[in-house]
């Protein structure tokens, strides 16, 4: 594993016509590009996680797993607008020297695989034999795959949308009214918004699990108690866990970019955009999923040429993606070994 700063020094231009001197990205990396430059993997992180994709998805990336090292040539980049070491908000503004803070710049998902492009043809990339990301990372996969037909051989979207729902889009806005509602919010700084962000946690949750997961993992002990009861304590405590790792900045901002997620924004609509898409295409949904229901990964597998439909059982709802580390590894085996391309995920890599 090898983590990276990649620094872009020409004017970015943004989709909301804000022009930007040059950006930086931290990008991880793992293994080696072989001689045939075929065996990449790109990984796209959700949310809140890092370009470490190993940490955040250890039974799908690391030795003898479904992305291997010793076989593939895996790049996680870390979406602009995080606090995980790309442009974000807790950077400097080269025009006052100053931390960006709340005036940090509105990236689209658009605007941050266009960010991603010029890295990659740094890396010297010029195919992605396979495309994976959940939830916001399918987003900025979708966005991807439909700018460059001919760059991604296969793709993975995972719970994920060709365009965010108002359902998702209330989700967000709630939580940001939550930080909004902090008295520190207005004062700006690095921890601004901190203790509303925990609340927002809280909203998050309730869209990301589901009822039944809540009814295995938090019933009380004793069901005649009055008060305390574990649910509560639970959403407590992510809350608090969320806020030692993560700038409520960034959240604020990232949860403004996933909302403006419409891969048929000035390209026709979504139908016409979806099928610009030339990749083999497996689409993976999971059926407790209330954030991104079912509907939404079926509109795609209906729309992208050749795509195919999979459901994965869970009882963790869209946190699944996450955490059913078998079952997706199992309908990407299957998926490739029936595309002919087993070969890829087979052996070693011969590095350049």
């Amino acid at each position: 594993m090898s983590f990276h700063i990649f620094t872009y020094k020409q004017p970015f231009l943004l989709e909301c016509g804000q022009r930007l001197p040059g950006y930086h990205l931290s990008y991880t990396t793992y293994g080696n590009l072989n001689t045939r430059r075929d065996n990449v993997v790109w990984i796209f992180h959700a949310l809140t996680a890092n370009s470490d994709a190993a940490t955040w998805w250890p039974g799908l990336v690391g030795p003898g797993k479904l992305f291997d090292p010793a076989i593939h040539f895996i790049v996680c980049v870390n979406m602009p607008g995080s606090c995980y070491g790309s442009t974000g908000p807790l950077e400097k503004d080269p025009a006052t020297g100053r931390a960006y803070h709340q005036g940090f710049p509105f990236f689209t998902t658009r605007d941050m695989i266009r960010a991603y492009q010029p890295l990659r043809e740094y890396l010297g990339i010029k195919k992605i034999f396979m495309g994976i990301g959940g939830s916001m990372g399918g987003q900025q996969l979708l966005e991807w795959a439909v700018e460059e037909p001919a760059l991604f051989s296969y793709i993975v979207p995972i719970a994920t949308n060709a365009i965010h729902s108002p359902w998702g889009r209330a989700f967000n806005a709630s939580q940001r009214f939550c930080i909004e509602t902090d008295a520190t919010w207005k004062r700006g700084g690095e921890l601004a918004g901190t203790a509303g962000m925990k609340v927002a946690r809280g909203v998050a949750l309730l869209s990301y699990r589901h009822y039944s997961s809540y009814d295995i993992s938090q019933q009380d002990a004793d069901p005649g108690l009055l008060q305390q009861y574990r649910s509560e304590s639970y959403q407590r405590y992510q809350g608090e866990k969320l806020a030692k790792r993560f700038n409520a900045t960034s959240y604020y901002k990232l949860s403004q970019s996933m909302d403006s997620h419409n891969v048929g924004r000035n390209r026709g609509g979504l139908v016409r955009a979806l099928q610009q898409i030339r990749a083999h295409a497996i689409v993976i949904g999971i059926r407790t999923d209330i954030l991104f229901p079912v509907a939404e990964q079926q509109f795609l597998a209906d729309h992208i040429p050749g795509a195919r439909l999979t459901l994965i059982d869970s009882l963790y709802g869209h946190d699944g993606f996450l955490l059913e580390f078998a079952a997706i590894e199992s309908l990407i085996s299957s998926f490739i070994r029936e595309e002919g391309a087993l070969n890829c995920f087979v052996g070693s890599a011969d590095s350049v």
